[in-house]
């Protein structure tokens, strides 16, 4: 199961009353989820929250604690979380401080691996992509090479020679899947499909490097690195399908909060190592459940109004006009 953009309010921004309700809906809808449909892993992409990139260490303790309660999970399904922009702060607000306390509370780091059922799923800080070297790019970049080269010699033929890979942890010869906040390089959203892509008006804008995208630096030097089947990100809050190179699909994945969108989804996969289905799964339209709630609410007070004969009942009413026709 994958999902992204969930972004639990925080106590700068979220007004309780959107906490209360955004919140419940999204509760109430991953614990249906998760309780029908029995995945093995869910993974949610990036941006657990909204204020993370500024939030106080009793406003973070706070999120966790409301994250843990909304998306807790049983025994028999595994949850793995990216990191987003908005859980440590764009690139000029990502400090080591705000990494750390993402990671210790997730088990999250900047470049993982994480390998079930022979297949293979790289986790990846596109945060920390920027290209100018700081500290901590330099630190998510050389775990990512690592990754690549156990991967790369991984795949390799058991009779084909290689000093290199002589002493490298053998993994499963399963091309992986990237997964990721930040999509690969796309000029805009213009080629983007379907009903929950982004509205037309929003679609031809350009996108910008190192902000709605990453940049073609970032974007080429990820699919040199691990030649991915499928890359799966977030960060838009609308969907998008790409092909890359004209064969490697990435698909863009839908905030899963209504705050951020009218229909949210997810995304239910069947993996194999070397296979994969993708469905989509929609939430209810937020505009059709208030008009649910306001046409039951109009009933239930014209229901009491009459049972109280302070509404006159149709019945009665049209008795009175029959009353007086014959009168007259």
């Amino acid at each position: 199961m994958f999902l992204a953009d969930t972004h639990l309010l925080g106590e700068i921004k979220g007004h309780w009353l959107d906490k209360l309700r955004r919140e419940w809906q999204m509760e109430r809808s991953f614990q249906t989820a998760v309780w029908l449909l029995q995945p093995d892993i869910v993974f949610i992409l990036g941006d657990i929250f909204d204020e993370g990139k500024w939030s106080s260490p009793q406003a973070w303790a706070d999120d966790v604690r409301r994250f843990r309660k909304m998306f807790k999970y049983p025994i028999s399904t595994e949850l793995v979380v990216v990191v987003g922009n908005h859980d440590i702060g764009f690139h000029y607000e990502m400090t080591a401080y705000k990494v750390n306390r993402f990671e210790k509370v997730f088990n999250f780091t900047s470049g993982k691996l994480i390998t079930r059922k022979g297949i293979n799923f790289v986790l990846v800080n596109s945060v920390a992509l920027e290209g100018d070297g700081c500290a901590l790019c330099r630190t998510a970049e050389a775990k990512l090479v690592a990754l690549s080269h156990k991967l790369n010699c991984s795949q390799q033929k058991p009779n084909h020679s290689n000093k290199r890979c002589s002493d490298v942890e053998k993994l499963p010869a399963s091309e992986p899947i990237l997964l990721q906040h930040y999509p690969l390089y796309r000029s805009s959203d213009a080629e983007c499909t379907g009903e929950d892509s982004a509205p037309p008006e929003e679609k031809n804008i350009p996108f910008q490097e190192k902000y709605d995208v990453l940049s073609q630096e970032a974007s080429q030097k990820l699919m040199w690195w691990f030649h991915p089947r499928l890359i799966l990100s977030g960060h838009t809050h609308s969907a998008c399908e790409v092909l890359h190179a004209g064969k490697i699909p990435e698909i863009s994945v839908p905030s899963f909060s209504w705050r951020n969108r009218n229909n949210p989804s997810f995304i239910m996969g069947s993996i194999t190592p070397t296979d994969f289905s993708l469905q989509k799964c929609f939430l209810p339209y937020e505009s059709r459940v208030f008009t649910i709630y306001w046409a039951a609410g109009a009933l239930l007070v014209i229901l009491v109004l009459a049972r109280f004969q302070l509404l006159t009942p149709p019945f009665y009413f049209a008795q009175h006009l029959i009353s007086k026709h014959k009168a007259v």
